[in-house]
């Protein structure tokens, strides 16, 4: 244990310090010298630091805060305030507090403020304000208060252990009309029926895979192309929905701390995504809310696993979804391939919807796999080639060749995934996300890509 002298000269602050090895100077020249008045003022030079922090040392004080965070739970991009009460337990009146509040980096700076003179049972109340700028779930505090002499010379730090809790969940965008339900945007006010039926010439069809239901052949079709062709059959949304969301770090570009370059702007929306990942986060958000409103029952799977449900439910509420994806992060998996298996054996026969990052032929040749001829099923495919351009990451280092591969593969995977009876949008850097669930509506214009000049 450190003993009083060593307590006490470690809570001296820079001034402190300084004054005691000018009084220790002053009283080796005054002893050197012979001069009784150098080695009086030196006593004094070096007795007042000592006496200042024997002083604070004595001072018994008990703080205690309390913070109330409104609201507790807010979209990214919005504010919440909070109120600080603090408070002297003690029976003194407190000296002169520096407090500063510990707040998350992704919060905005931490605020300090003083109190002085706090009589014993009072409380001050204080306020500040934070900012959601990126989505995750956060603790404000603990309090850290210093206690400082009049002089400037004696620091003593305290921190408290009582913390608040602060969620941050991605925004939900409004959709719009459209989308793979149809541009009435009224696919839960019943069951869909089947549009393809024995007979029918307008029905959906595709070419005959090894493992199709061969009840599900379609027999004009066949006759007419000359091959065994099979129907493509709508899934009922108000049964269960399935989002599949590409979590994979190597399938992202990320923004890497508060030195990440700004995001990219997009038309009518003052706080875009910083990275591709948020994008699908944010555009899970919106989809899922959307399919939940339409009565669907949902389901939110990603490379890593399913979306903890309430136990008992067949799926997530509207505030679990949000909550769920506040807390979700990157993951380091190489592949697709658990998250599409975990999709097949999730989904059932409902419909699904596919948000994913930089995929392959190869991957996008597994998804269709494991879901073979879904007339509902749609996915997204994140132009990566874009978010390099933008971020400035492709123009370094042969980076634009780079981008233009990323761009070609993406095309080479929504064309295999059209080619299994998919609904396929490509969501570029600056394509708003209501522009892309547009394109997943049965007669829909491509998607923009790229950036604009």
């Amino acid at each position: 244990m450190r003993g009083p002298v060593a307590t006490a000269l470690s809570s001296l602050t820079l001034r402190g310090r300084c004054l005691v090895t000018g009084g220790a100077t002053l009283l080796a020249l005054g002893v050197l010298l012979g001069e009784t008045a150098l080695v009086q003022v030196a006593v004094f030079v070096l007795a007042l630091p000592l006496v200042s922090a024997a002083a604070v040392a004595r001072h018994r004080f008990r703080a205690t805060s309390r913070r109330t965070v409104t609201p507790a739970r807010l979209p990214r991009g919005s504010d919440a305030g909070v109120r600080l009460e603090v408070g002297n337990a003690g029976r003194g009146r407190g000296g002169l507090w520096l407090l500063a509040e510990t707040v998350p980096a992704d919060l905005g700076p931490s605020p300090q403020f003083t109190v002085e003179g706090l009589p014993g049972g009072g409380s001050a109340v204080l306020h500040y304000r934070v900012h959601g700028g990126r989505r995750g779930r956060y603790r404000l505090g603990p309090l850290r208060l210093r206690l400082v002499d009049p002089f400037g010379l004696v620091l003593r730090t305290v921190s408290g252990a009582d913390t608040a809790p602060l969620t941050v969940v991605p925004r939900v965008l409004p959709l719009g009309p459209g989308g793979p339900a149809g541009s009435s945007g009224r696919g839960g006010e019943g069951t869909r029926r089947a549009i393809a039926v024995h007979g029918e010439d307008d029905v959906s069809t595709r070419a005959y895979r090894q493992g199709d239901d061969l009840r599900k052949v379609h027999w004009r079709a066949t006759a007419r192309t000359g091959e065994l062709m099979v129907r493509l059959e709508e899934r009922p949304w108000r049964a269960q929905a399935t989002l599949l969301l590409d979590t994979r770090t190597r399938a992202h570009l990320l923004a890497r701390g508060h030195a990440a370059p700004p995001p990219p702007p997009v038309p009518g929306d003052p706080a875009p995504p910083q990275d591709s990942l948020e994008w699908l986060v944010e555009a899970a958000a919106g989809i899922g809310t959307a399919l939940l409103r339409r009565g669907a029952t949902l389901r939110v799977v990603t490379d890593a696993g399913e979306l903890p449900r309430t136990p008992g439910h067949p799926g997530l509420g509207e505030e679990e979804l949000l909550d769920r994806l506040a807390g979700l992060g990157p993951s380091r998996l190489p592949g697709l391939g658990p998250g599409a298996e975990l999709l097949g054996r999730a989904a059932g026969d409902g419909p699904v919807v596919a948000l994913l990052g930089a995929v392959g032929p190869d991957e996008a040749a597994e998804l269709a796999r494991v879901r073979s001829g879904p007339g509902t099923d749609a996915a997204v495919l994140t132009d990566l080639g874009s978010w390099a351009a933008v971020s400035g990451r492709g123009r370094r280092g042969g980076g634009g060749a780079a981008g233009d591969e990323l761009s070609r593969q993406v095309t080479a995977a929504a064309d295999l995934l059209r080619a299994a009876g998919w609904r396929v949008a490509v969501a570029g850097a600056r394509v708003p996300l209501a522009a892309v669930w547009a394109q997943l509506g049965p007669a829909a214009a491509p998607v923009p890509q790229g950036v604009p000049g």
